[in-house]
């Protein structure tokens, strides 16, 4: 293979070996080169189903979601330590406190939510992202358009709600 203008060296080692480009590089250190992705690409299931294009749309969207869910956080931290000040009345003093409560457990739910997240990009790097954990069959492209996170098909979902509230009405 001749040695292309993309080479970080454009000299050959002593050895004779090729020197690598930045992208195969990146691949071996786990940094896969995004996929061109339109402005206005949405998956449609006439594609093959978790091609490039489509793992990189979620990856995208995951990230974003994550990115707000980020932001979110750090804007409930500050409003937090701004409103450490002394309210003297008392109703003004629980309801301030029953806000920063609704607000704490909120975020809670987000970090959970982060959490998923990560498990999700890491699905899509390992090549699982799409599939229901529980038949292993693809989860539709609206549901996962929908639910990013989602890890059950819609079938498979309903059927373990259904099981959970059996055992919740024992």
């Amino acid at each position: 293979m001749p040695v292309t203008d993309d080479r970080i060296d454009n000299e050959l080692p002593e050895n004779g070996a090729e020197q690598l480009t930045q992208a195969e590089m990146r691949e071996g250190a786990g940094m896969k080169q995004e996929a061109f992705l339109p402005e206005d690409y949405r998956p449609a299931e006439d594609e093959p189903f978790m091609n490039e294009r489509q793992l990189e749309y979620f990856r995208r969207k995951l990230l974003a979601w994550k990115e707000d869910l980020l932001a979110d956080s750090r804007d409930t931290i500050e409003g937090l330590q701004d409103s450490t000040r002394n309210i003297p009345d008392v109703a003004d003093r629980a309801s301030e406190e029953t806000d920063r409560a609704l607000e704490l457990r909120t975020r809670d739910r987000q970090r959970k939510l982060v959490g998923k997240i990560d498990s999700a990009l890491r699905r899509i790097d390992e090549g699982e992202y799409g599939y229901c954990e529980e038949t292993g069959e693809p989860i539709s492209l609206k549901r996962l358009d929908a639910r990013p996170i989602a890890t059950l098909s819609l079938e498979a979902q309903e059927r373990h709600e259904r099981r959970e509230k059996v055992h919740r009405d024992d």
